[in-house]
């Protein structure tokens, strides 16, 4: 076995930044001020800031990218921030598991695995997240075939409230290692995450709208036939857009489809999907009756197009108009039955939704709070543009969902509570009993734990 180290972890900052202690998340729905903001540029300082907190009775919640919908990374007390804390820790060749630092984004991944020859297994849409942060949320991809990034997790370097520090693994603390995963920052601050990885690969993606009705009909089918199929759709248009990807073989260059240019790049991600869906947001915001009219419109921009790109080039998309969300995990043989009954609720309530619909696919997993826990599932969110209000529409969703056995997504907007979480997973009460265990005195709580775990 061989290790490769990359000193990659401390800032390029030639002074450490001074933290605010006011904070909002990125889509402006969630704002606090807490008592103190820390940026620890060391697991040490990490250790001693959890420490003196605990000591002093001030809650301590860790702070990614913001990119949570709602106030899961919210506090009053200590909000620590790791953007001085991130890099490859190292790599070994032979398992291909690479260990990365807590404040690591997605974003800086692919750049860091390269000289390695490796690749995440797979990617959401979004790659602002830390790698800390989207474990501990459930961040997923699409792909029946594949699990969302806490699945991938081989290991974990986590500060606990008393602020003793373990390496967890299956096979060294086993029983904190296999929630922790996907531990919604309840059971400690993560300083470092070993994911398992895959050599780089390249993929044909194959995008166009088709009508709704034959989407909505083969969507199952195709989700067994390809590695990964998602499809969005702007209400009450009767086309859909679909994007069908599929991995590539090492060296193979399908014949006649084109790389990914640039140009296409720009003006699919720059001007499509950010001025176009923001000019157009916009309008809806303020003149709703021409919501219909806006979103044929949006369909329309989209066109069809074939072409070939490294796989996070593939699976990741700008996202700079900014929207609150809700997404569901359904059972993967009741989603598309469940996309209909939303689509009715649109229909019969006449409402005039400016953001899309998006439908992806999930493989089962064993990660105990997965949304995919024990099944294939399919993801349904449904979006509203920030100056929008979403209160009706999110909430009649939810009922919807709910009805189809749904889980949600814990880093998106959501009214579950614990007791209906206890309904949903079957090991939620092992996770409230570890967490009891390991921060009797609620040093990582917040008010978004108090609801979804019980005080």
């Amino acid at each position: 076995m061989t290790e490769q180290s990359r000193r990659t972890g401390k800032s390029t900052r030639t002074a450490p930044k001074r933290w605010s202690s006011n904070w909002r998340n990125w889509s402006g729905e969630v704002s606090e001020r807490s008592q103190m903001a820390a940026g620890p540029t060391s697991e040490t300082a990490v250790k001693a800031l959890v420490i003196g907190a605990g000591g002093s009775q001030l809650p301590v919640k860790v702070v990614g990218a913001g990119h949570s919908f709602n106030d899961i990374a919210a506090t009053e007390g200590l909000r620590m921030h790791l953007d001085d804390y991130r890099g490859l820790v190292s790599v070994n060749e032979q398992s291909r598991v690479a260990t990365f630092r807590g404040g690591t984004r997605l974003s800086e991944i692919p750049g860091l695995l390269a000289p390695h020859g490796l690749a995440l297994a797979n990617q959401g849409d979004s790659d602002a997240q830390t790698i800390a942060g989207a474990i501990s949320t459930g961040t997923h991809g699409s792909g029946l075939a594949f699990t969302g990034l806490s699945a991938m997790v081989k290991s974990l370097r986590i500060v606990l409230a008393d602020g003793s520090i373990i390496y967890c693994d299956e096979r060294m603390h086993p029983e904190i290692f296999e929630f922790a995963r996907l531990g919604l920052g309840a059971l400690g601050v993560i300083v470092e995450v070993g994911m398992q990885c895959v050599p780089a690969f390249r993929v044909e993606a194959t995008e166009g709208a088709e009508p709704l009705d034959e989407v909505l009909e083969s969507f199952q089918q195709r989700s067994r036939e390809n590695d990964h199929v998602t499809f969005i759709w702007y209400p009450p248009a009767q086309r859909a857009y679909v994007k069908t990807f599929r991995r590539l073989a090492e060296g193979e260059e399908p014949e006649g489809v084109p790389p990914l240019s640039r140009a296409s790049r720009f003006m699919d991600g720059e001007i499509v999907q950010n001025w176009g869906q923001g000019l157009l947001s916009s309008v809806g915001a303020v003149a709703p009756g021409i919501v219909p009219r806006v979103n044929q419109v949006s369909s329309n921009l989209m066109w069809e197009r074939q072409y070939v790109a490294d796989s996070h080039e593939v699976f990741v998309s700008a996202r700079r108009v900014r929207f609150n969300e809700v997404e569901y995990a359904v059972p993967f043989e009741a989603g598309v039955e469940a996309v209909r009954a939303i689509q009715r609720l649109i229909t019969d309530n006449d409402w005039r939704i400016s953001f899309p619909l998006e439908v992806r696919t999930a493989a089962a997993d064993d990660v105990p709070l997965s949304m995919a826990y024990q099944r294939d599932s399919m993801y349904i969110a449904v979006h509203r543009y920030r100056r929008e209000s979403h209160l009706e529409y999110f909430g009649a969703v939810e009922e919807v969902l709910r009805d189809f056995d749904g889980r949600p997504h814990w880093g998106k907007l959501h009214s579950l509570r614990a007791p209906q979480f206890a309904e949903l997973y079957p090991r939620f009460n092992e996770f409230v009993a570890l967490r009891d265990r390991l921060d009797p005195d609620r040093v990582f709580d917040n008010h978004y734990l108090e609801r979804v775990l019980g005080s």
